[in-house]
């Protein structure tokens, strides 16, 4: 048989153990919540007035169970107070996770609340009519009463006093209908709700189940009491009962404290009432803590209570137990903060782009972003597998995507999902694991310039759920990776073609130098040398002649440095002049299908926008004049430029000559020209494409959508 002490002292031990764990939640739903809503303060409070129940009980047993004094009657009732609350409080949270006051269209919610609407007015009225009771009608028996098997002195019905009667029925009734609100739960209107729903359930059943069978040991209890309180002939009833009284409390209690557990666990899991979701493992990793700081500290102070230590040696032993715990706790928080550096090197480490820009090799390598891409998926998502597909204007600039853990894998087809995503609010969507190569979650990926890309993510490893925090930090990494692409690959084109124009820039100059110190200036000398004697009639205007020639041709050569004015002209009849001017006679045809509407509507662009579109076009227009005739082919070569206003700017420039060969290039050309001029498209918010059939068709494409178009001020 276990002595009496032992049994108090497990008594302690769960009491302050149950105080400190209920404490806690209820704090840390109330400090960590997004919105304090009336759910949110339910909850916690409830939790809090469960802590101030075990301080009550504790309080009691601390004096011993057949104590008599007026201290102990303050704390009884005290006690009393959230046990007629605590029932229905948690039948009201249970409604509101199972979304009974949720603002659900059509009939989401309305099963539940039409199936408990009238219980909850029942509970409601019991609550009350309880409250009354305990507060004004004072049918509650004191403490003193109940050590002495008074009970007769409190109101009762057919000889049983009227709060045993009531409250059993009550708190029973409470719990079965949580247990029925959480097997009809209404659909969620959280992010990953449903999936966290099912995640959490669990373990909320198994609280609301624990707590059921709390309920009829109490009930049973009452109803034991008041039965041997009706055997008057004993003497010192109430001694003899002692013992089986203490096992009933240290049951009740235990069961109460993994009821405690189980909402914990359900808590930090995935967050249910707060409105916000917990860091990954962050408050799991506290509330593990917190239950053995409770254990501990519950063994510790019970014992020291329950033994009468002296209270010198009950600080000492709190305090040397107290001690090792922080020092263990400070070394997990140092390596969890040595992890975290860790994990951030990746994100915040040198891609040594300046460097390779300025490098004086001829080919500048890529950024390399599957470094930080791989540390997002492995370290902080915990993801089996990942797709990182930009989309948009800036989709020619980052590349195909990546792909982890295999960056060689196919990227699926995320077309259909893009009409889906009509905001940037739109955190994410859940997706058939079988049709995008086991992707569950999409995340959109979003910048001033509308929607960039898409973050497919697969199951985690640790079978967990995504959280609210993990999703935004997911999306703001996604964004930041393929806004780096981005811009390198833009510095990077911009400083090749920059190289490679001045290298062609070099070049040009020794040739006329060449050309004009080997060439023509003997020329021209020896046509001096010509005049300057007698004897030659046609020689000096011939030779001069070739001179002319030559220069004339070395001119034709060079780029022209004239910007055309197209703020004055505008965009279109800027085009025109250079259609009509530099590009006479390089078309058999040229058709214009330009409406007046869409022109005027041009002239709204801002000097810089239109001025980078109209050197786009030009360089789209000089290449369909070099390129696009065909030697072996009599077929006229026809030009037809065409624009619309749908939604932004629309420019088509295409020609029927030779097309682009197999290499993506014209003939003779280089297309570095319209790589040059896809990057200012790009950086300006437009995009630049070319599509072609060998020996059919060129078609250049400018589009520039209306978020991207910088209005010109003046034009207001």
């Amino acid at each position: 048989m276990i002595p009496l002490p032992i049994l108090n002292w497990g008594v302690m031990a769960v009491s302050l153990f149950n105080t400190i764990l209920m404490l806690w939640l209820g704090l840390t739903i109330l400090l960590n919540t997004e919105r304090r809503t009336w759910g949110v303060w339910l909850t916690g409070g409830g939790l809090l007035m469960s802590g101030a129940f075990f301080v009550s009980h504790t309080a009691i047993f601390g004096y011993g169970l057949k104590a008599i004094s007026r201290e102990l009657d303050f704390w009884w009732r005290l006690g009393w107070l959230p046990v007629i609350i605590l029932p229905f409080g948690w039948y009201l949270a249970m409604l509101w996770y199972s979304g009974f006051w949720a603002n659900l269209e059509g009939d989401g919610a309305r099963p539940l609340r039409r199936r408990h609407q009238p219980w909850l007015l029942l509970t409601t009225l019991l609550s009350l009519g309880l409250l009354v009771l305990l507060l004004l009608a004072n049918p509650l028996p004191t403490y003193t009463q109940v050590t002495q098997l008074r009970l007769s002195a409190t109101p009762t019905v057919a000889n049983i006093p009227l709060m045993v009667l009531l409250y059993p029925a009550y708190i029973i009734l409470c719990i079965v209908l949580s247990l029925d609100a959480l097997r009809h739960p209404a659909p969620s209107e959280r992010m990953m709700g449903e999936v966290a729903r099912r995640r959490a359930w669990p373990w909320l059943m198994a609280a609301s189940i624990i707590l059921l069978l709390v309920s009829l040991l109490v009930g049973w209890i009452m109803v034991w009491i008041v039965l041997s309180a009706r055997q008057r002939d004993l003497t010192g009833l109430y001694g003899s009962m002692t013992r089986a009284v203490t096992w009933f409390d240290l049951i009740i209690s235990g069961l109460i404290a993994a009821a405690v557990i189980c909402l914990g666990r359900a808590i930090v899991s995935y967050e249910v009432f707060t409105g916000r979701t917990l860091p990954r493992r962050g408050f799991f990793r506290h509330w593990r803590n917190v239950v053995i700081l409770a254990a501990g500290y519950g063994i510790v102070a019970g014992g020291s209570l329950t033994f009468n230590l002296r209270p010198i040696y009950s600080i000492l032993i709190i305090t040397v137990s107290i001690a090792p715990f922080y020092a263990l706790f400070s070394w997990r928080s140092y390596v969890e903060r040595q992890r975290y550096i860790a994990q951030l090197r990746p994100f915040v480490s040198s891609q040594r782009l300046y460097d390779h820009l300025l490098s004086p090799t001829t080919e500048l390598p890529d950024m390399n972003i599957l470094l930080p891409f791989g540390a997002l998926c492995a370290d902080i998502l915990g993801t089996r597998l990942a797709y990182l597909i930009p989309l948009g204007p800036l989709a020619p600039l980052v590349g195909p995507g990546l792909a982890y853990p295999n960056e060689k894998t196919e990227l699926p087809d995320v077309t259909c999902l893009t009409a889906e995503f009509k905001s940037p609010q739109t955190m994410g969507m859940a997706l058939d694991a079988a049709r995008y190569r086991g992707a569950i979650w999409a995340v959109p990926l979003w910048s001033e310039r509308g929607l960039i890309g898409v973050l497919l993510l697969g199951a985690k490893r640790e079978r967990g759920l995504y959280t609210q925090e993990e999703v935004e930090i997911a999306r703001a990494t996604g964004e930041r990776l393929i806004d780096s692409q981005a811009s390198a690959e833009i510095a990077r084109r911009l400083m090749s073609l920059q190289r490679r124009r001045l290298m062609q820039s070099q070049v040009l100059d020794q040739q006329t130098r060449r050309i004009l110190h080997d060439d023509v200036l003997p020329n021209l000398h020896a046509a001096m040398l010509t005049l300057s004697g007698s004897g030659h009639n046609g020689a000096p205007v011939a030779a001069l002649a070739d001179a002319h020639r030559q220069i004339a041709d070395l001119l034709h050569t060079l780029p022209t440095a004239i910007v055309p004015e197209v703020a004055r002209l505008g965009l279109f009849e800027a085009l025109r002049r250079v259609v009509e001017d530099e590009l006479a006679g390089e078309f058999d045809e040229v058709a214009w299908q330009i409406d007046p509407a869409v022109e005027g509507q041009s002239r709204t662009i801002s000097g810089l926008v239109a001025e980078v579109i109209f050197f786009a076009a030009r360089e789209a227009l000089r290449n369909a004049a070099r390129h696009a005739r065909r030697t072996s082919s009599q077929r006229p070569l026809c030009l037809k430029i065409t624009a619309t206003w749908e939604g932004g700017l629309g420019v088509f420039i295409e020609d029927n000559g030779a097309g682009i060969n197999k290499r993506g290039r014209a003939n003779g050309g280089s297309g570095q020209g319209l790589a040059l001029h896809s990057t200012m498209m790009a950086i300006i918010g437009g995009n630049l494409e070319v599509a072609s059939a060998p020996g059919a068709y060129t078609r250049v494409t400018l589009w520039l959508p209306e978020g991207g178009i910088l209005a010109d001020p003046s034009s207001s």
